[in-house]
């Protein structure tokens, strides 16, 4: 089993951090105590500008109601995007395609976007049906597994993921919490789509998938995810990200590894979760990794900023097209997210 083709979309309105770290001033105005704060956290991002679901001017919505049918009608315009783009690449006809996986944070919907892009693109009406919420961040690197689980299972299928975050349509107008703060300066927009084809599938030449890891912290469900209420998503962030990272990923990744007779030298490629600086830089410490070696996230981040699900899958078409590893070698594609938990993917090129 290998991955085919991966795929990525962007709303059309793109906005330098500058334009919108003023439009918040502008927006918080005397509310915010110190302004300074607001501009020195956005500048520690790491990212140049973002793209939005909707022209600036837009926001704030007026509630999650509204916010919500927008992420509907954004993510069926970027998700038939990306997967037609994906399926273009691949050669992959929709009647190879067996399961259709979705994963979102960022809304909700039923029937769920992939239902609605099935009538929308009229694939195939047996298609199996898998959508997917919660997950947050971890989850472009956890559907890649769950979709190599569905091809082990059946070999002659493949497998399309599809990931869409509209970030922006999340924004909590009324939140001043250095949590909120942050998240308006560090994620964006954007959709992603990745084929897996099974070992008996015809098709270009990709990573193989060797080998999948899925890793749970007990007791940690307050480092990040979602307050839910009457106003929509309020996002939960701790400071302890990084302090997680620092702790288990190393290890984490050392026993992966070894269980399939290898070690950290071994691995030649490293696709990984654009989190943000300081996790970024958390993952470097943790794993031990040669300056460079996480370059594509650092590139994609700036260019984008966190993408939550879909940053790790940006980071994917990122290698697959311009920096492409060596035949033969091995790789690890990884990301963490609520829970909190972390997902690990063995692949060779």
């Amino acid at each position: 089993m290998r991955i085919t083709s991966a795929a990525t979309s962007l709303p059309r309105h793109y906005y330098p951090q500058k334009v919108l770290l003023k439009a918040f001033r502008q927006h918080w105005g005397n509310k915010l105590d110190r302004f300074d704060v607001l501009e020195r956290l956005h500048a520690a991002t790491g990212v140049d500008g973002r793209y939005l679901s909707l022209p600036i001017e837009s926001y704030p919505l007026r509630n999650w109601g509204e916010a919500n049918n927008f992420w509907i009608e954004t993510a069926l315009d970027l998700g038939q995007q990306a997967i037609c783009q994906a399926m273009q690449q691949s050669g992959t006809a929709p009647r190879d395609i067996g399961a259709f996986f979705f994963v979102s944070i960022t809304g909700v919907a039923s029937p769920s976007i992939e239902g609605r892009l099935i009538n929308r693109m009229s694939l195939s009406p047996r298609m199996k049906r898998i959508p997917i919420f919660g997950l947050g961040c971890v989850a472009g690197a956890a559907g890649i597994a769950r979709a190599a689980d569905y091809v082990k299972a059946f070999p002659k299928e493949s497998a399309l993921l599809l990931s869409v975050e509209l970030c922006s349509l999340t924004v909590q107008q009324d939140d001043l919490s250095v949590a909120n703060l942050i998240s308006t300066g560090l994620f964006g927009d954007g959709a992603a789509a990745v084929l897996i084809s099974g070992a008996e599938q015809d098709g270009p030449d990709g990573p193989e998938i060797v080998a999948t890891r899925s890793v749970f912290y007990p007791d940690t469900e307050y480092v990040m995810g979602w307050d839910i209420s009457e106003k929509g998503f309020r996002i939960v962030l701790s400071r302890d990200v990084p302090e997680v990272v620092l702790r288990n990923l190393g290890g984490d990744v050392d026993e992966f590894l070894a269980d399939n007779g290898l070690t950290r030298k071994d691995i030649g490629s490293w696709v990984i979760h654009t989190g943000g600086p300081k996790v970024l830089e958390a993952t470097e410490t943790a794993l031990e990794l040669p300056k460079g070696a996480l370059d594509a996230s650092w590139a994609c981040l700036r260019r984008t900023g966190n993408l939550s699900s879909a940053s790790v899958l940006f980071v994917l078409e990122e290698v697959m097209k311009n920096r492409r590893p060596d035949p033969g070698t091995w790789g690890i594609l990884a990301a963490m997210g609520p829970g909190f938990c972390s997902e690990l993917l063995l692949l060779r090129w």
